[in-house]
């Protein structure tokens, strides 16, 4: 991998890894395009741990509460009323489908998974499932349940498939479950910790033992730093944008690039694996 194919990349991750428009899917094609090779899960996977640490960082005083109130819970009846002790556990049931399917299917999500004709279609289905779900919610509560955290927690397992889109799936299914999208956002943010900072340290042997092609450990550091600084410029912007519009330009965006890319692959300019 050149420097530059590297540093482009965290470019794309930081900048695409909140957005609902799937961040695995850019990078994946991102790489192949401009760069003619496929950067690899495990790369990506790795890269990642950028955007998570820009979560950890906007995100540190609710996630120390969360913490705290989830400790105090497990001694304390009373602590078990508060509504920071139940987030917790959200986070922490919602994170399950995904955490278990990703260790099942480690093998299929490196190899078959990433076929672009899969990306490119998985781009326009969920593209138009997330545009169907924010003209048909309700946009009512604000407050999460039981069944929120299980309902997105499954739609993040989706996104194990590049083009699903992890911040997309979770998103559509909170706004198809009535949450409003500021709700729906902030929980997808934080749902996201403990299965994105999982894959990314699982997978970190199998990037330092790499190929001829592959990163470098200097360049898969500064691809990581990269994300992080974009990522957490692209989390403060997104809340704001989703206080005051709807989900359509993503929505557009998803479906044309997967119709660009469907078209790209027919005419061979593309390799699909």
């Amino acid at each position: 991998m050149s420097w530059l194919q590297a540093l482009v990349l965290g470019l794309v991750q930081g900048l695409t890894e909140f957005l609902p428009v799937s961040s695995s899917a850019h990078v994946r094609i991102t790489s192949t395009l401009f760069f003619g090779n496929d950067a690899g899960a495990s790369f990506t996977a790795v890269i990642q741990l950028g955007t998570e640490l820009a979560v950890l960082i906007y995100f540190a005083k609710d996630i120390g509460r969360f913490i705290s109130a989830w400790f105090r819970g497990l001694f304390s009846a009373e602590a078990r009323k508060e509504k920071d002790y139940r987030l917790a556990w959200y986070v922490i049931i919602g994170s399950i489908p995904i955490s278990v399917l990703g260790y099942l299917l480690k093998d299929e999500i490196r190899t078959s998974a990433r076929n672009l004709w899969i990306t490119a279609t998985m781009l326009i289905v969920f593209g138009l499932l997330l545009g169907l779900a924010d003209q048909l919610a309700k946009h009512s509560r604000s407050e999460l349940t039981m069944k929120d955290a299980v309902g997105m927690g499954l739609a993040q397992a989706l996104a194990l498939i590049p083009g699903v889109s992890r911040s997309g799936g979770t998103l559509t299914a909170g706004l198809f479950l009535g949450l409003d999208r500021a709700a729906a956002a902030r929980y997808s943010f934080l749902l996201a910790i403990p299965a994105v900072f999982g894959a990314g340290i699982f997978s970190i042997p199998d990037v330092l033992d790499r190929g001829p092609n592959d990163a470098s450990v200097p360049q898969m550091i500064v691809a990581t730093i990269i994300a992080f600084a974009v990522g957490y410029a692209t989390i403060a912007w997104l809340l704001k944008y989703v206080s005051k519009h709807s989900y359509s330009a993503f929505v557009w965006y998803r479906v044309m690039l997967g119709i660009v890319l469907m078209g790209l692959l027919s005419m061979n300019l593309l390799p699909a694996n």
